[in-house]
């Protein structure tokens, strides 16, 4: 299927309300998990959940076919009565269904989706061929209903409702403090995610662009050399031309003082802001970022500001 990209500016989902009706659906691995915990724990939220037929599904390591997780994306975009759509968890399974997806449709009824790790295919996907802002936040079984800390919950919440607006800044909880790794400020579209995965989708149709962005990168599992060789991946494919500036979430296994020598040999060169320890990935709590937004990034100041609202 032919895609054409769409360059006009970021599309803006509506803001959730406060009784909504959650899509629930798995694009990418299987999990089983108490479907009546979780309809509790979205009601007692004042919202209503409907679960799509391919969360109840195991195909391997795949939540049910490639037809069956697609239809479910698709049916869960189109369907006008649903508020906004949150995924069960991440695995593997998302660039299977890149270049099946009706992204006309999708367009057509834009609206907040939710998910990291190995969604990050798919926000890469719909900035491209959609121009919609997405959330890189917690997923229903991996976070939500695993006793995250407050913040996980509070970040998702108040981005999707329009409580934070252009000129706010994302909080940051202080008891996990921010490490500049390169100082200066910076404005751009904040994009990324999970780095084994953009690296994934390079010299594909699907492929992040980064002229003009803020990229934001989180991994899990992987030792520090092949976050070494992940980035020099990036590098060497001249991917960095035009970057503005960094945020780096979270590695789980890597701390700060371990990424910060390998951060500034690659991003030292390019004159840019870096910020490390942001809170976002896999990690508690895991803070919600609104993605294809513009935003501020200042890393001496160690803040992270939005440019514009990310719902209407």
């Amino acid at each position: 299927m032919k895609h054409t990209p769409v360059v006009d500016a970021a599309t803006l989902p509506r803001r959730v309300p406060t009784e909504a009706n959650i899509a629930l659906i798995a694009p990418a691995g299987p999990k089983d998990f108490d479907v009546k915990a979780a309809e509790r724990w979205v009601n007692s939220r004042g919202h209503t959940l409907k679960v799509y037929p391919g969360v109840l599904q195991h195909q391997g390591y795949l939540a049910g076919s490639d037809d069956v997780r697609l239809k479910d994306l698709h049916d869960a975009f189109a369907d006008p009565e649903i508020d906004a759509i949150i995924c069960l968890r991440g695995g593997y399974g998302t660039p299977r269904l890149l270049d099946r997806i009706d992204y006309d449709l999708i367009g057509r009824h834009v609206k907040p989706f939710i998910g990291y790790s190995d969604l990050t295919a798919l926000h890469l996907a719909f900035a491209r061929y959609c121009n919609f802002v997405s959330f890189h936040g917690p997923m229903l079984t991996s976070d939500l209903l695993a006793n995250r800390q407050a913040p996980t919950e509070d970040s998702l919440r108040r981005l999707l409702r329009g409580q934070l607006r252009k000129g706010d800044l994302l909080v940051h909880p202080v008891a996990h403090p921010l490490t500049c790794i390169e100082h200066g400020v910076a404005s751009g579209r904040l994009t990324g995610g999970n780095l084994s995965m953009i690296c994934a989708t390079l010299a594909t149709a699907y492929e992040i662009d980064l002229d003009g962005a803020i990229l934001f990168i989180e991994d899990v599992g992987e030792p520090l050399y092949r976050v070494d060789r992940l980035l020099t991946h990036l590098r060497l494919a001249g991917r960095f031309k035009g970057l503005r500036g960094v945020l780096v979430g979270d590695f789980a296994g890597l701390d700060v003082p371990r990424l910060t020598p390998l951060l500034k040999e690659v991003f030292g060169p390019l004159g840019i802001p870096v910020l490390a320890g942001w809170r976002s990935g896999h990690c508690d709590p895991n803070l919600t970022l609104p993605l294809n937004t513009q935003v501020r990034l200042d890393a001496g100041q160690k803040t992270l500001m939005l440019e514009q609202d990310v719902v209407r």
